[in-house]
């Protein structure tokens, strides 16, 4: 975590820095292992060994009967994948404007998961199944953390650029809330299993999650009688409730693998971000509903707790030919642009605080 105070910052801003860090330190480690809830499903082999990243996962981006390599790119955005649904409102402005500056372009493509853009760097590749492609991202957005990892190595071209920002987290429930889930707190009830991204697939959102569950418990003045936010985690993360299927996990891609689990699999809950719930819901209404954790659905006012996170953006260096120069430049330009912006709201998140809409070199 990062905090940047501004000139005359309070006491108070300390103290609750302070109280952040100690909230974070007294979490109990977690030395349970999920359940992985998945389909139960053969598996094929591929026809290369993996030398990049490998997006493979049993409940979405199987591609066993498709073969061959994209191995010329015009364009590619690797990006985390939680704002899905903003990039496809804005996929086909940037295809419009790319024809409208007279672009040749032949391959513009995007990837949404975990992020993987240095491995994607580092590799030339990425795989879907049988699908590889032999493409390097020329723009990537993800956290603060990931972005950074990405200057220190010396990926990026000019400073990273704040793009968005999340709304907090919610519950997932099935439809009608059979197991009544009101809080973080009947997470730990007899009886109530959640699922998580996976920890080794997808750790930053893990983590998150995690952290909001502790952090929303630990703050709450009036716990039900018995609990604290360690016995929380202890009894979801770490056995103590002697149920084996009380924390499960997707396979890979968590936005999609997380509703799977609630609507068909083991789980009765889910924590997620509130507008991958919101588009969760809207998606499939007659399986779903949200529990906020802060404010309604409608309208999210996050609990002490339950924090919220900027994404950036980076253009990337590379020896990119004019085609490549000008398309990146185009996508930059649209996504700081008023369509993307209105785009975020539609989907129930916001641009930064201070968010200004320029890049800088």
């Amino acid at each position: 975590m990062s905090v940047r105070m501004m000139p005359g910052a309070s006491l108070t801003w300390l103290v609750l820095l302070v109280s952040v860090v100690s909230a974070h330190a007294e979490m109990p480690p977690i030395a349970g292992k999920p359940v992985v809830d998945t389909p139960q499903l053969l598996a094929w082999p591929v026809d290369t060994s993996p030398a990049g990243p490998d997006l493979h996962d049993p409940d979405s981006n199987v591609l066993y009967d498709l073969h061959g390599q994209v191995t010329s790119c015009d364009l590619v955005l690797s990006t985390e994948g939680n704002y899905h649904m903003v990039l496809r409102d804005i996929w086909p402005l940037l295809l419009r404007s790319l024809s409208a500056h007279h672009i040749a372009w032949h391959n513009v493509l995007y990837t949404t998961s975990p992020p993987i853009f240095i491995p994607q760097l580092k590799s030339g590749t990425v795989r879907f199944d049988n699908l590889n492609m032999n493409c390097r991202p020329s723009v990537a957005v993800g956290s603060k953390a990931a972005i950074d990892k990405l200057v220190a190595q010396g990926y990026a071209d000019g400073r990273p650029i704040p793009l968005y920002e999340d709304r907090g987290d919610v519950i997932l429930v099935k439809k009608g809330n059979p197991k009544h889930i009101v809080s973080v707190w009947d997470l730990g009830r007899t009886g109530v299993h959640l699922v998580t991204p996976n920890p080794e697939g997808e750790p930053g959102a893990y983590i998150s999650y995690r952290n909001a569950i502790y952090n929303i418990a630990k703050a709450d003045k009036h716990p039900p009688p018995g609990w604290t936010a360690k016995k929380l985690i202890n009894t979801i993360f770490n056995g103590a409730s002697g149920d084996p299927d009380k924390w499960l996990t997707g396979y890979r891609i968590h936005h999609r693998d997380e509703p799977w689990s609630v609507a068909y699999g083991k789980a009765d809950a889910a924590i997620i971000l509130y507008h991958l719930g919101r588009y969760t819901v809207e998606t499939f209404p007659d399986l779903f509903e949200i529990v906020p954790l802060g404010g309604t659905t409608e309208d999210p006012q996050p609990l002490p707790g339950n924090r919220t996170d900027v994404r950036y953006v980076a253009a990337i260096k590379g020896h990119w030919s004019s085609t490549q120069a000008q398309a990146r430049d185009i996508l930059l330009q649209l996504l700081l642009s008023d369509d993307f912006t209105l785009s975020l709201e539609r989907h129930g998140l916001l641009r930064p605080p201070g968010y200004t809409g320029e890049r800088q070199q």
